[in-house]
């Protein structure tokens, strides 16, 4: 593409902000989105004591690059979907709905039918159903197509099959904020205030362990976001 990577990122960034919008002009039917200076405590509770001390050392210690022009990119190249990776006999979808979600019903050992889930992106509870299943989505903590683009385009396909189903980068979301968030990073996207310390620990964790770079942005958005532990 002429322009190279920095007429890619303008692009997407637009693209970002036209999702965002779109939602909260249609806010009357679906509800607020919840992207707010407040909001009901995210799922799981708080960071446990250290975690927001760590995070910090580690932020210290990613490398800072640029964005590389995103070509080539699809999601196949990333493996098997929800691939059954630790071997418990259940994919890492249900895996993630039974982890995150509360009052689950379950089909079997495995295939969650319904439950609550007190999104973290907003706060807002959603009541999950098997049926409308898209209500509640697993997003990638760190996005799959950013990855492709701060290095994960050089990765084996054994390595990047692990990082899309790595259950310390996958999280059960309401579907709304998940849109909006799309392949952006914590520099163009941020969750309700609640959870951008929690937040922030997840994505510098799962950068640390893969050797992810961040963009100055994310390193930025990040530091700002730890300062809310």
């Amino acid at each position: 593409m002429a322009g190279g990577p920095a007429l890619v990122h303008a692009l997407r960034t637009a693209a970002a902000a036209l999702a965002l919008a779109v939602p909260l002009a249609t806010a009357g039917c679906e509800g607020s989105v919840g992207l707010s200076e407040t909001g009901a405590p995210p799922s799981g509770g708080a960071p446990k004591s250290g975690d927001a001390a760590r995070a910090r050392k580690d932020l210290a210690g990613l490398r800072v690059a640029s964005e590389r022009d995103g070509g080539g990119y699809e999601r196949d190249k990333f493996g098997t979907r929800w691939k059954d990776t630790d071997r418990n006999g259940c994919d890492q979808r249900n895996d993630v709905l039974a982890r995150d979600l509360a009052k689950v019903e379950k089909k079997g050992d495995c295939v969650v039918l319904a439950g609550r889930l007190e999104d973290p992106y907003s706060g807002k509870t959603i009541t999950f159903e098997k049926k409308d299943a898209a209500e509640v989505q697993i997003d990638h903590v760190y996005p799959l197509a950013l990855a492709w683009r701060m290095g994960a385009s050089r990765w084996s396909e054994d390595r990047r099959e692990q990082f899309a189903n790595d259950h310390a980068n996958l999280l059960a979301v309401w579907g709304v904020p998940n849109r909006q968030k799309g392949d952006s990073g914590p520099g163009e996207w941020k969750p309700q205030k609640a959870f951008q310390c929690t937040y922030a620990i997840k994505y510098i964790a799962i950068a640390r362990k893969y050797t992810l770079p961040i963009t100055r942005p994310d390193h930025n958005a990040l530091q700002d976001f730890l300062g809310r532990c």
